[in-house]
């Protein structure tokens, strides 16, 4: 499972900026769930070969007694319990302070394991001011300088340190098999991730899976936070269901509990080939949703959507809840909508057929001369539009990798074709090649010019 970071000090030390940091990006939001505060965010990191799931928390006050404080000191609790190691931020400028040395003492009770950063401490590498957070009893403080960049190396690299008893050896794409000849998808389990909001019917659709008498179920548990990862087969194909609802096992009975968890999703996305989004007819699309469609597509991962409940909606509410997905959703265009009744069994055959021909489009092979002949066959019927005294040129394309697919376009002034034009070529793409369910990414490399450049001989 992908590993998760917690980030938790009192207020205006700098956790947000050290989020962004450790995260790259600079809103310091990735996930705006219901039911949580604006203070709790999500977001995904990479070092080296590795990913990671970062947690943003608010001002931490661990024996605040009311109010809003309260409920942000309940909110850190969580992700401290859900995360592998925790970084406690303080800051070198202000001092250790009554805050500070709460929040060690609760970081030393619940047994995690704990990186000290002193942040805003550009340029004090060597100051003196730094042995006094030894007081603290976490450790060895760790200067950095989240505004700065300064330290964060260091730091991450000894995070990845303190979880290296729980993570993986380092592999390669885990789907780099996909691409030999030899191996096709039937070959290994296809991993598949059940996401959705609380209470959409996740854990009645897996119940309802696993009470198929052709569905050969065996018990495997997870290894970290409850999670369950639970292989059977249907069909002669092998799938491994990742689940987020919390199943777990009771004697010789399944049993599905709804427990949602962000970091629980996110990370069953980042190890899933396929995710199923289940989303409920009666309450239709909400941000929350969005959200987590957006991790998908960002992932890069094939994708079925599941209306569930449809049969407890009148047809208006139907018509509606269309438009809702054609609007709301409209990034995943190219995911098939099914419509089902988790509780009455209904619609679940089909679901598991765009499974499969989703899995199958992501690992698809795209033959080089046969992706060069539906661009060129592309461009003579709508060239790409011209940008100043330049017409974009498009010459071939290749496929450059899989899960999800990736074509190449070469040609020269590529850096004028515009997102429409893209979005023509992909749709062609798609439509050549029966690609569902995926996401497809175009890459444009222009090639050199000869006829651009001064001084030619």
């Amino acid at each position: 499972m992908t590993p998760v970071i917690a980030l938790v000090g009192r207020p205006n030390v700098g956790k947000s900026t050290l989020f962004n940091r450790l995260t790259r990006t600079r809103d310091a939001i990735v996930a705006d769930f219901a039911g949580l505060t604006r203070d709790r965010h999500y977001g995904e990191g990479r070092h080296d070969d590795r990913a990671y799931i970062v947690v943003d928390t608010g001002g931490f006050e661990p024996d605040s007694a009311t109010g809003i404080v309260k409920e942000m000191a309940r909110q850190t609790r969580q992700a401290v319990a859900e995360a592998d190691v925790v970084i406690f931020v303080t800051d070198v400028r202000a001092g250790l302070s009554a805050q500070d040395h709460d929040i060690a003492r609760y970081l030393r009770s619940v047994n995690k394991r704990v990186l000290l950063a002193v942040n805003k401490a550009e340029g004090m590498a060597d100051s003196p001011r730094l042995n006094e957070f030894f007081e603290l009893g976490i450790g060895e403080p760790w200067p950095v300088s989240a505004a700065h960049g300064q330290g964060m190396r260091s730091l991450i690299e000894a995070a990845f340190e303190a979880m290296a008893d729980i993570l993986p050896p380092v592999e390669l794409d885990p789907d780099a098999d996909a691409e030999d000849p030899s191996a096709g998808p039937d070959d290994r389990p296809i991993r598949l991730a059940v996401v959705g909001r609380p209470n959409v019917g996740k854990s009645t659709l897996i119940n309802a899976w696993l009470g198929e008498d052709r569905l050969v179920v065996f018990d495997m548990p997870g290894t970290t936070r409850d999670a369950i990862e639970v292989p059977f087969e249907k069909d002669g194909q092998r799938y491994e269901l990742v689940d987020t609802a919390g199943l777990r096992r009771k004697g010789k009975v399944f049993e599905a509990i709804e427990k949602f968890s962000v970091v629980k999703t996110l990370q069953a996305v980042a190890d899933a080939h396929v995710c199923l989004l289940l989303v409920d007819a009666t309450q239709g699309i909400s941000e929350q949703d969005a959200h987590i469609a957006g991790f998908i597509l960002e992932s890069g991962r094939a994708v079925v959507i599941a209306v569930n409940k449809w049969d407890a909606v009148d047809s208006y509410q139907r018509e509606m809840l269309e438009r809702s997905i054609a609007q709301r959703l409209a990034f995943l265009r190219f995911a098939p909508v099914l419509h089902i009744s988790a509780l009455k069994r209904q619609g679940l055959e089909r679901v598991w057929k765009a499974l499969a021909e989703a899995r199958a489009s992501s690992v698809r092979k795209l033959p080089t001369p046969a992706l060069t002949r539906v661009l060129l066959a592309a461009v003579e019927h709508q060239a790409p539009p011209r940008a100043g005294a330049f017409r974009p040129k498009l010459r071939y394309a290749h496929q450059g990798g899989m899960n999800p697919p990736i074509v190449v376009i070469h040609g020269n002034n590529l850096e004028h074709v515009g997102e429409s034009y893209r979005r023509f070529l992909e749709g062609r793409i798609r439509d050549h090649f029966k690609l569902v369910g995926t996401p497809l990414r175009l890459e444009m490399k222009a090639g050199r010019n000869p006829f651009n450049e001064k001084g030619g001989g």
